[in-house]
Parts: structure tokens; sequence; C-alpha cells
């Protein structure tokens, strides 16, 4: 018998594997491998939550249209170029379908967000990476590489897991190497924690181009990553065909809710930027004392290098897996970067202070040959 098959591209998905939660050993565990918001949600999202429960029986607005206009009145935009979806993860999946098919590229950077190839892949299209340059997108090698099978560029502003960030020159300069049939998508999911003056989330490009769409979530600053909450911002046209594609009640009636809150909460919104403006540079000042690498990162977390060839006497052992392998029997939990091609690194996220603080010293033992059993 004959079973059925799936689309090519399916099976060379590896399906996408988040941040662990446990440790596995009976320890409390700090989870500092998803990126997730170090202070949590806003309060006023967490009431507005819980004031949905009386009404889980009811499908939720489809179209959104409450939740887009807090966001349209925070940022100044077009509430009607807004797409609200389950998670960035889903517009990014969305963007794709829409855009590219069997026969057709998708181009991203070589250590990019991982959504872009499997959706690439998902869609039927072949994924493109483009080399890296000292951990940084570099225009020159994306725009060597279209072809005029290329439908979508991702480019993650800043960049997980590297830190990394596009300037807005940098940026402005890639989209005019684009062809006008070229959709490119600017991934900022964490622009909020950028500080650097020459930064560019993209909402501008998004604003005036016909190919350009910006992408956000509510996963990361505003804590709601249970919620899977984020958004698009782009032109009327690409605007109206994902609206095509998507699910009618794609967005729950809980996650609107929370999100008008959290959106509307702009005092919540300066705390969890000051705390991750004083804990990122700590956290980056004393990973170096210990003499690791630690690279820049505008971001709300860190990219560790640990030396990339393994002791051979085991007790020995320096590199990123040992690390792993520590920081986890001592209840903390940084993510493994194999999958993104940096096996000799690790990501931590910005924790609370204590958490930060536990990091360094299990580092330290670790660094110092104390490594736990």
């Amino acid at each position: 018998m004959t079973a059925p098959r799936p689309r090519p591209g399916i099976m060379e998905i590896e399906a996408y594997q988040g941040g662990k939660a446990e440790t596995g050993n009976a320890l409390p565990a700090i989870k500092l491998s998803a990126n997730e918001s170090a202070i949590g949600p806003s309060p006023a999202a967490v009431a507005a939550f819980r004031a949905t429960a009386d009404r889980l029986h009811r499908y939720p607005e489809g179209g959104s249209e409450a939740l887009r206009g807090a966001i349209a009145r925070r940022h100044n935009l077009d509430p009607a170029r807004i797409v609200c979806g389950a998670g960035s993860d889903e517009l990014i999946a969305l963007l794709t379908k829409a855009y590219a098919g069997p026969g057709e590229e998708v181009l991203f950077t070589e250590h990019g967000f991982l959504m872009y190839k499997l959706s690439a892949l998902g869609a039927g299209a072949t994924p493109v990476a483009a080399p890296e340059k000292s951990l940084r997108a570099d225009v020159d090698a994306l725009l060597a590489r279209l072809t005029s099978r290329t439908r979508l560029v991702f480019v993650a502003n800043p960049n997980n897991p590297t830190g990394s960030y596009l300037t807005s020159d940098e940026l402005h300069r890639l989209h005019a190497g684009l062809p006008e049939d070229v959709l490119l998508v600017i991934d900022a999911a964490y622009a909020e924690f950028v500080e650097h003056e020459d930064y560019d989330s993209g909402i501008g490009l998004a604003a005036e181009a016909a190919n350009v769409v910006m992408t956000r979530t509510f996963s990361k600053l505003h804590g709601l990553a249970a919620l899977r909450l984020g958004w698009l911002f782009g032109p009327a046209a690409v605007v109206d065909v994902v609206n095509r594609l998507r699910g009618p009640f794609n967005v729950s009636l809980p996650a609107q809710a929370a999100g008008i809150a959290a959106i509307e909460d702009t005092e919540h919104e300066v705390k969890a930027r000051r705390h991750n403006a004083t804990w990122l540079p700590w956290l980056t000042k004393e990973i170096e004392k210990l003499g690791l690498v630690v690279h820049p990162s505008a971001g709300n977390f860190v990219l560790v290098a640990f030396p990339a060839e393994p002791a051979t006497d085991r007790k020995a052992r320096r590199d990123a897996a040992a690390a792993g392998a520590h920081l986890e029997a001592e209840g903390l939990i940084p993510r493994a970067m194999g999958a993104y091609g940096l096996p000799h690194c690790l990501r931590i996220s910005v924790g609370l202070e204590d958490e930060n603080r536990a990091v360094v010293a299990s580092l330290a033992r670790f660094v110092g040959g104390r490594v736990a059993a």
C-alpha cells in the first residue's frame, strides 16, 4: 500500500525545540534558555487575562480590532495595516507560505532565527543562508545571494541568537539592493531593548515601501510568551494577503485582552527596559572577567563562547557542552546553540538580579575547575 506523502521539504524539517524548562534533577530550575521577560508581565495584563475567564465559551473577535487599535495608538500607525497572530512565528510562516513555494528561495543569515528555515521548508521553498561577518548580518553577502528565484529576505534586527544588529544605514542599503518583487521581512522581536542611536526597527521602511514588513512580539518585553501573541505592520496589499491566509480566530480572547493591557502599561515597559539596561552590561562584564568571550548583544540575552575543541580528559573539559551540563547541575538552564551552527556557544537570558548573580557564580566555579557533580 502507498501511504500519503507530505510535500517536498516537510521531512527535512527538524522540529523546533524551545528552551528547556527543567534540569532533570531535584533542584528548582532557573530558566534562562528562552529570552523570556525577567520581570514578567504587567499586572494590568494579568488582570485583563483573568477577566476573560467567564467568556471562554465565546469566540474571540476575528480581526483583533481592539488590539490592533491599541498597537496603532501606541506606535502612531494605521490599524488597517496591522495583522495580529499567534506569536510572530505564525506571521513569519504565513508570509512565507504566501510568497514562496517550490522552486523559489527564502534568504536569511547563517545564524538567523531558526523559524525562517523551517517556514521555508514547510512551504516547499528552498532556504538559503548567507554568511555573516563576525556574527553580524552582512548586507553584501545577502545581496550577493539574491537570484531570480528569491522571494523573501528575513532579517532579525536585533538577531537571535547573536544579539547583533544592522544599523539604519545598513538596513536601508539592504532594501535598496532588493528587487521590487522581493519581500523584506524585518523581525524586530527585541526592538524595545535596543538603546543604540543608529538602530532602526524597520517601522519606517514598512510604512513607506511596498515590499517591506516588520514583525513584533509580545513575548519578550511584554512578558506574554505563554499567550502566543505577535503582530506585523506592512503595506496594505501584503496585509490583505496575510488576512486571507490566517485562521479566522487566530488570536485568543485572553491574548487579545492581555495584549491591550500590556501595550497600554507604559510604566511596566519602562521598568522592563530599565532592568535589562542595568543587568545586560553587568552580566556581560562579569562573564568577561572570567576569561570567556561574550559577544555584544542589543537584546535581553548574551551569547557566550567557550573553547571550540573539547579536552580529551573529561574532567578537564571546558567546552560549551560541559559548561551547559555544569550550569544545569546547579539548577541553571542556558540554551545550547548547536542548532544555530554555534556549538561552542551558550545563550543565556538576562534574569532577575539573584539569577544573574547565580549564573556568574556558577560559571566562575566551572572556569575555576570546581565543576558541579
